[in-house]
């Protein structure tokens, strides 16, 4: 099931289950996992894609050895806001998740996140760029899901 609100983020999980964010990239996939609380996101791993049936098993396995009872992705939207082809290839390939497994999915823009984390691993933590590399997607994966815990936060405030 997909929601296209994320304010209603907080009705996926089940009591003790986290949310996965993630970043679907060409080369890897950054995955992010909340807290059971839905207050903080953690960097979790990057997986190196293969195929599109590998690429899937490996969510699929980690949706049910993490407990996860719902999934923030990266929706990759044109600087105007609109969606092109990037951001209908995420669809599809969220399309094929849900395939495999039934589990509620709401998509957060992901404009310029993997800019700020970048930009935050220079300034901050002078991390080289091999080091960067290795860590980005999961970060930025962070980066989605936080935004998308952040706003669930102010919302019930």
């Amino acid at each position: 099931m997909i929601i296209r609100n994320p304010s209603r983020l907080d009705l996926l999980p089940k009591q003790g289950q986290r949310l996965l964010g993630l970043d679907l990239g060409h080369k890897t996939l950054g995955l992010a996992l909340s807290d059971v609380s839905l207050k903080v996101a953690i960097p979790f791993v990057v997986v190196k894609r293969r195929t599109i049936a590998e690429d899937i098993r490996v969510l699929v396995q980690v949706i049910h050895t993490q407990d996860v009872g719902g999934l923030v992705v990266g929706l990759p939207l044109q600087m105007n806001g609109i969606e092109g082809s990037q951001a209908a290839a995420t669809r599809c390939f969220v399309r094929k998740i849900l395939w495999q497994v039934d589990i509620a999915v709401s998509f957060w823009d992901e404009r310029l996140s993997s800019a700020a984390v970048e930009r935050m691993l220079l300034t901050e933590a002078n991390m080289s760029r091999q080091r960067r590399r290795q860590i980005i997607d999961k970060l930025a994966a962070a980066y989605i899901l936080q935004s998308a815990l952040d706003s669930l936060t102010n919302m019930t405030r």
